[in-house]
């Protein structure tokens, strides 16, 4: 991003798609709430080829059109009116491919989270009560690898060797590096994305309704459910009883089943328009029928983005600026620094994915041993320590942060490299856990409350979007007032990964052991 002249107080802004798409966007004049959504519409879909299978399609064609838009926008820049200049010689801002880059960017935020809920949705429905934990560790597992070949990519600067035609005036090496590994993404995808829509079969969604619900729903507690049938079903025999003259009930047990009925019978009865519009509405609205636990599991994961999404915004941007001492818009030295510095970024972000996807195993032994509440406690207390390990490692470093600021009061040092490198696969390990322990615990959660997987994994991502945007609007300026550097946004997530984790011993649901125990999820 800051390759084409963007600013590093406003890059935060950029990220800001992410969540937008996550929760609302305006099309004609409708509001359109993507996951949340697309997950809701998941559950009712009626499509002879599955419920979650249309959307995985839909999403995977949207990302494979946006990573192109996002490779070649330095070219469609290029044609539509920005500088002649060769690229490595122009350092101002090149107006026309910031524009299709954020464009892209939006898009495929928009395309990942249309694919995610539905993708997350579907693995509910194929693992039975015993395997929901193992199947999110191999689905965690499975991001793993797609990360990591994903990160290699991105750690090789050599894709421009292999791929000299990817080169031109407006495209120089790190463009180039950056097309070659989105269109090696695209055909992995499009492989990835067949194999699951020819393996994963579903069963069709019956298009008949017997009467009209809320989209709160399928979050309903089963208890209620059952004293609805149950009161309904004591109701009727009294009025035959009653009219037969056999009356084995008083009036005053009647009345109570009656008046147990009439607020369950209202709930019920609660109806909402399927359209866009509406969604939100009825999404929010099926809050108050969550079980009273996902609250705090609810609080916990708004916490742990807070905490997360900062690192996501600048883990490459620290290494080139304070490890590696480079600029992106300086001269050529300090422009091959930051490269090198995003490069090495890279490669500690596949550290992460290698240790992400070997801690994905490890989790459901230790949810059985330890309790989900307990290891997401200490997730949270481990990202606290790699966080505030990224500002002591930059602290250490400090040779002229009084004068210069701390942007660049950090000199390249091999220790430091090296200890940033390991911040980063730390990492990995509590990443595996927020990808997972969450989303098992809400499956566990909301499991006997009618089947509404998507809406139940839409309510959790209202937890992730909304703390996603807060940190898009406020990191960059909070950064400003600190010199412009990425370390005050990093403490500040210390800070609010700390009170994640001693919230969630406080407040977090104990479920059983039991819970966690599998069958055996075999793939393939």
């Amino acid at each position: 991003m800051q390759t084409l002249g963007i600013e590093h107080a406003f890059s935060s802004f950029i990220w800001l798609c992410g969540p937008i798409t996550g929760l609302v966007v305006v099309i004609q004049k409708k509001a359109l709430k993507v996951q949340p959504c697309v997950g809701i519409w998941s559950d009712k879909c009626s499509s002879k080829y599955g419920r979650r299978r249309p959307f995985i399609l839909a999403g995977s064609l949207m990302i494979s059109v946006a990573v192109t838009i996002i490779g070649f926008s330095a070219d469609i820049g290029y044609l539509l009116g920005d500088t002649n200049m060769d690229c490595r010689k122009f350092k101002g801002t090149r107006t026309w491919a910031a524009i299709i880059f954020v464009l892209g960017f939006w898009m495929l935020d928009l395309a990942n989270n249309t694919v995610q809920g539905p993708a997350r949705a579907l693995l509910a429905d194929l693992s039975g009560p015993d395997q929901r934990n193992s199947a999110n560790a191999i689905f965690c597992s499975w991001m793993a690898v797609g990360n990591i070949l994903g990160f290699s990519a991105g750690a090789s600067g050599h894709w421009h060797r292999w791929f000299p035609f990817l080169l031109n005036k407006a495209c120089c090496e790190a463009c180039g590096n950056l097309k070659a590994a989105f269109l090696i993404a695209v055909v992995f995808l499009t492989l990835c994305t067949l194999v699951t829509l020819y393996f994963a079969e579903e069963v069709p969604l019956m298009a008949y309704q017997p009467h009209h619900l809320s989209d709160s729903a399928p979050l309903l507690d089963n208890p209620q459910q059952i004293g609805f049938d149950n009161s309904k079903s004591k109701l009727d025999m009294s009025a035959v009883d009653n009219a037969t003259g056999n009356n084995p009930e008083s009036s005053y047990e009647i009345n109570k089943n009656a008046k147990h009925l009439t607020p369950i019978v209202q709930e019920q009865n609660e109806s909402f328009s399927d359209g866009p519009g509406a969604v939100l509405v009825n999404l929010l609205t099926s809050l108050r029928h969550l079980p009273p636990a996902m609250h705090s599991v609810l609080l916990v994961m708004a916490l742990s983005w807070l905490s997360w999404f900062p690192f996501f915004l600048f883990d490459t941007d620290w290494m080139g600026r304070e490890v590696y001492h480079g600029d992106p818009k300086g001269d050529e030295s300090a422009v091959k620094a930051y490269d090198a510095g995003v490069r090495e970024g890279a490669f500690g972000l596949l550290l992460n994915s290698v240790v992400l996807g070997i801690s994905s195993f490890l989790i459901e032994p230790m949810c059985q041993r330890m309790g989900a509440r307990l290891v997401w406690a200490m997730s949270n207390f481990i990202v606290f320590a790699c966080m505030a390990g990224t500002a002591i490692i930059s602290l250490v470093s400090v040779n002229k942060y009084i004068t210069e600021g701390i942007q660049h009061a950090i000199g390249e040092n091999r220790a430091i490299k090296i200890a940033s490198l390991v911040v980063f696969a730390l990492l990995g390990f509590p990443l595996s856990i927020t990808y997972s322990v969450p989303f098992s615990i809400t499956a566990e959660l909301t499991a006997d409350t009618g089947g509404g997987q998507g809406l139940a994994i839409g309510v959790l991502n209202l937890a992730i979007v909304i703390p996603q945007m807060i940190v898009s609007l406020g990191a960059g300026p909070w950064d400003a007032l600190f010199g412009g550097g990425n370390i005050p946004a990093f403490v500040l997530a210390a800070l609010f990964a700390l009170a994640a984790g001693v919230i969630a011993i406080l407040k977090l649901p104990n479920l059983s052991s039991s819970s966690y125990k599998s069958s055996g999820f075999h793939f393939g």
